[in-house]
């Protein structure tokens, strides 16, 4: 029985290092690692406080030979992996990976019909051990807060996911951005779509982790070779945020309050110099276009 059907429930890191992430996570955000490697894989949990929040597993040498590079991948919990994969296929979706067994459950590696991929999963186990790493009180340090899918096109993605899972349109604290689709999963806003610029090479979910100090967490990320892609930049209600990649190249990104003052950066990578028109989550509006030079 799956405690929070229809939600992310577990985040795993696919490297092609895995002791220099378990040193780079564990000096930025805090968490431990740990061996939960079975006969058949080979695996790592990231915990805080004693309880587990991510998986950590070496990139697979068949996806390398096929281009694959270092991402995080998000797992969405369903009562019956067989027939969201189905369902899924049936929306436009792609399976990768169909239905199988693995040392954390029953899961199924996807993409939605623009290509950005995921995952799908039973309960989360290891060893009879639960990993739902997403119940509703999962916002706090060091685990995930927030969701943001940049889709081909934002309006469409957020037809594919709501027949697929039921998400729901959520209007909390998002202001006036019509073009950014936040939505909510059984009433609790946890994410958001919107369209991708057109040079942004492929689309994709990326997953913001919670911080306690933005800049205590922003001088560790570069003290530890973690490059910053975009940011840190202001939301309206005080807290920060920062779009990043760790030193194999993930991508992730942090958001959280500062306990000092930080000077919002210029992007340094040019294909998400502009994140869609979107500094913040969909909470600020489009930037208005340079005014003529006279």
């Amino acid at each position: 029985m799956v405690d929070h059907p229809n939600r992310f429930a577990w985040y795993e890191l696919l490297t092609t290092d895995t002791a220099a992430a378990k040193a780079f996570y564990s000096n930025v955000l805090g968490w431990q690692a740990c061996d939960a490697s079975t006969p058949e894989f080979g695996y790592d949990l990231f915990t805080t406080q004693d309880c587990p929040v991510t998986g950590l597993m070496e990139l697979p040498e068949q996806g390398r030979r096929q281009g694959a590079t270092p991402r995080w991948v998000g797992y969405v919990a369903v009562e019956n992996v067989e027939a969201a994969a189905e369902r899924l296929k049936r929306l436009g979706g792609t399976v990768y990976v169909p239905p199988t067994r693995t040392n954390i459950g029953r899961i199924a590696i996807v993409a939605d019909p623009q290509t950005a991929p995921f995952a799908l999963i039973g309960e989360p186990t290891i060893a009879g051990v639960s990993l739902q790493a997403a119940g509703p009180e999962a916002h706090a340090p060091g685990r995930v807060g927030w969701h943001e899918l940049l889709a081909a096109d934002g309006a469409k993605a957020f037809g594919f996911y709501h027949e697929l899972f039921g998400w729901e349109r959520s209007n909390a604290g998002h202001g006036p951005v019509q073009s950014y689709h936040a939505f909510a999963v059984d009433g609790r806003t946890v994410g958001g779509m919107f369209t991708k610029l057109a040079g942004t090479p492929f689309s994709f979910w990326l997953y913001y982790f919670d911080v306690p100090d933005m800049a205590h967490a922003l001088a560790r990320l570069k003290a530890a070779r973690g490059q910053v892609l975009q940011g840190p930049s202001a939301l309206p209600d005080g807290s920060w945020i920062v779009r990043c990649t760790d030193p194999q190249g993930a991508m992730f990104a942090l958001q959280g309050p500062s306990s000092e003052a930080i000077e919002e950066q210029a992007p340094k990578l040019g294909w998400s110099a502009e994140w869609g028109g979107f500094a913040s989550k969909g909470r600020v509006v489009v930037k208005p276009p340079a005014k003529p030079k006279r």
